[in-house]
């Protein structure tokens, strides 16, 4: 089976790809990391290079866990774009990590986390980076 973890390079990312794979490694399972840009950005901090992304395959590997990054476009839907990876896939779980927001700023902003793990077909882990 595949999961699919959510990955920018932060301590939330970090949070998830630690989950997930670890998640892999007690199940037998494959990886994709899914580091989608949004569509139309030329730079996007949160997208990883080709060094990165090599970096992230080699520890999976070290953890004896097949992985791939997927950084296609998410557009103004980023649901949707889990979605598809779920099916390409035929993924079992999709790992995300959530930051702390406020209130205010949850009411404001909406939050993709909440809309993934309340649209997503298959189960969400949802991790927090430690504090």
């Amino acid at each position: 089976m595949t999961i699919v973890i959510g990955y920018v390079p932060t301590p939330v990312g970090e949070a998830a790809l630690e989950a997930g794979l670890a998640e892999a490694t007690v199940h037998g399972d494959d990886v994709v990391i899914l580091n989608s840009p949004r569509r139309g950005a030329t730079v996007d901090a949160d997208l990883v290079d080709d060094a990165a992304t090599a970096a992230l395959v080699a520890r999976a590997a070290d953890l004896g866990v097949t992985a791939r990054v997927d950084q296609a476009d998410h557009g103004p839907d980023v649901v949707a774009t889990f979605e598809a990876a779920v099916r390409q896939t035929g993924a079992r779980l999709i790992v995300i990590g959530l930051r702390r927001r406020t209130p205010v700023g949850k009411l404001v902003m909406g939050s993709s986390a909440q809309r993934i793990l309340l649209e997503a077909s298959v189960p969400v882990l949802a991790v927090k980076p430690p504090a």
